[in-house]
């Protein structure tokens, strides 16, 4: 009858069937948060061209004499609506020109600056498992475009 003991304790020692579940269960958050982290930072570098390319927009019509900041700031808010953004999460910030050397050249320069909030929604699940948490990101773009019209005294 011991003999019997004997085996059915070593049979159970031995048995390792749920050693995978396990292994999955304290890999899988690990897991998320790399394929989640690799989608998130795909739809943050989207938001972040498409910024880029608003502040781009906004300078050329910054450049323009016949145009405001108004104007400006129309064909931003067009440009991210266009590209399927929130424009409640937009800061745009159209600049004053100013006189700039470049070597013996003055030239001016207008910046307009755009700035977006962007909400983090697949990582901020998944980092609560980690003890850490991560809100928003601001993504934010200037673009400096020179105007055609005479920069004035520039800087010495």
């Amino acid at each position: 009858m011991t003999m019997i003991r004997k085996r059915g304790l070593r049979r159970f020692v031995r048995c390792e069937s749920g050693a995978e579940l396990i292994e999955f269960a304290l890999t899988l958050p690990l897991l998320l948060l790399i394929v989640l982290g690799i989608m998130e930072f795909g739809l943050m570098f989207r938001e972040y061209e498409v910024v880029t390319n608003a502040a781009r927009e906004g300078a050329r019509i910054a450049i323009l004499p016949a145009y405001g900041n108004a104007d400006v700031i129309a064909r931003v808010d067009d440009y991210l609506t266009t590209a399927g953004l929130n424009l409640a999460l937009a800061n745009v910030t159209p600049g004053v020109a100013t006189p700039t050397s470049i070597g013996a050249v003055c030239i001016s320069l207008v910046p307009v600056t755009v700035t977006y909030t962007h909400a983090v929604p697949f990582l901020s699940g998944i980092m609560t498992y980690f003890s850490s948490s991560i809100g928003t990101v601001t993504l934010s773009a200037t673009s400096r475009m020179r105007t055609e019209a005479s920069a004035g005294a520039c800087p010495p």
